[in-house]
């Protein structure tokens, strides 16, 4: 049996070290999404239209995030192709040499916008795909959109931009991973992400039907290692791991106000985009306040910041330096207390948590085939939906 090693805890310093420097902005500029994804990463209480920021807002923020060292810029949602000012905060990037990114589901890229997005300075795209089939993905994502996805994914490579993808694995998909690989290659993506569901937010809510068996997980992990191999010299495979079966929890984001910052469609500042869920903190908005001041000063990004917050076990453990306790918002998740150990892991008090969720995924509790879901399954799932339509 493993045992958990202990290190020597280092003194409270009387004032806290100054804060890092933040390498990534992920820009949500808006919530509104033609798709219903019932994984969605976005918060469970998204945000209206009319509670956007404007685009001065917005060239703004992006001028006090260069003055604060980012380099990198995630132009993401929703979709963010529904904002018409987009090439002006593409334009404003390119000024301040920002390398930047476009999220989206390919819903709306047409080669007209592709190519004016690559003419005011796009870096990239990363086109999401929600299964290897139209079928399969259009039962994902809630809405006939693969046809529109391909399309994109030309219009994309049209416009002389790299094509990365990024599909969110599950017990509805990870069969296909084969598939899903083969027809990244085919659309000709240079770089795909095969990133294991999240379990928070939407997820969480649909966990039952989305969490696989460990059979499925391995088996595709296997296509993965092998496809990995076979496409080195011509794809780049990324495989994010699966929370609930690993022993140990991943960093969150590089660890809590260390890496990266995301300013919400409402200017909200939160150090993930799924931290708005930890209700007992105050989140500072760009309305009110410079980025620099709450990146560096604010009660809610130092709130995590270090090791002096930890309880036991991560206290005395010297994984802390590599985990940093992991993720805040799946301990508030599960546990009800964003302060607690990350039930992933295997130390955790609330490691039970995860536990019981797997054993039910063994079995199928509540989607009937392990590997699939039928129609009426489908129906029990919640599916995303903007605030407009709800």
């Amino acid at each position: 049996m493993s045992q958990r090693r202990l290190v020597a805890v280092p003194p409270i310093m009387d004032r806290p070290a100054p804060a890092p420097i933040p390498y990534a902005l992920v820009a949500e500029v808006t919530h509104r999404c033609p798709l219903h994804c019932v994984y969605c990463s976005n918060a469970v209480e998204l945000k209206h239209e009319y509670a956007e920021l404007s685009t001065a807002n917005w060239l703004r923020v992006l001028d006090e995030a260069h003055a604060l060292g980012v380099v990198q810029l995630h132009l993401s949602g929703g979709e963010p192709l529904v904002r018409p000012d987009l090439e002006q905060l593409v334009e404003r990037a390119r000024e301040l040499e920002f390398y930047s990114n476009l999220i989206t589901s390919g819903v709306g890229l047409s080669p007209e916008r592709a190519r004016s997005l690559a003419g005011w300075g796009l870096d990239s795209a990363q086109l999401s795909i929600q299964a290897g089939d139209a079928g399969a993905s259009d039962r994902v994502g809630g809405r006939k959109a693969f046809a529109e996805k391909e399309r994109a994914a030309a219009a994309i490579l049209e416009a002389g931009l790299p094509l990365s993808m990024n599909v969110v694995l599950h017990r509805l998909n990870l069969d296909q991973v084969e598939s899903i690989i083969d027809l990244c290659v085919s659309w000709g993506a240079e770089r795909l992400e095969l990133a294991n569901t999240q379990y928070y937010g939407w997820a969480l809510r649909n966990r039952d039907f989305l969490l696989p068996t460990r059979a499925q997980l391995e088996a595709g992990r296997a296509v993965y290692e092998r496809k990995k191999a076979a496409l080195q010299d011509k794809m780049e495979l990324i495989w994010v791991l699966p929370d609930y079966y690993e022993p140990f929890p991943k960093p969150c984001m590089g660890g809590w106000g260390q890496m990266h910052l995301t300013v919400s469609p409402d200017g909200t500042v939160l150090p993930c985009q799924a931290a708005a869920s930890i209700k007992s903190l105050q989140f500072e908005n760009v309305r009110e306040h410079d980025l620099a001041w709450i990146w560096r000063e604010s009660d809610s990004f130092n709130k995590f910041r270090g090791f002096e917050w930890m309880q036991e076990p991560c206290r005395n453990c010297d994984r802390r330096f590599q985990d940093f306790g992991g993720c805040r918002c799946q301990a508030l998740a599960l546990t009800g207390d964003a302060s607690r150990t990350d039930p992933a892991c295997k130390w955790a008090p609330d490691h039970h948590l995860i536990s019981e969720a797997v054993s039910r995924a063994q079995t199928g509790v509540g989607v009937g085939a392990p590997a699939a879901a039928s129609a009426a399954h489908l129906r029990q799932m919640i599916y995303r939906r903007d605030p407009e339509r709800t």
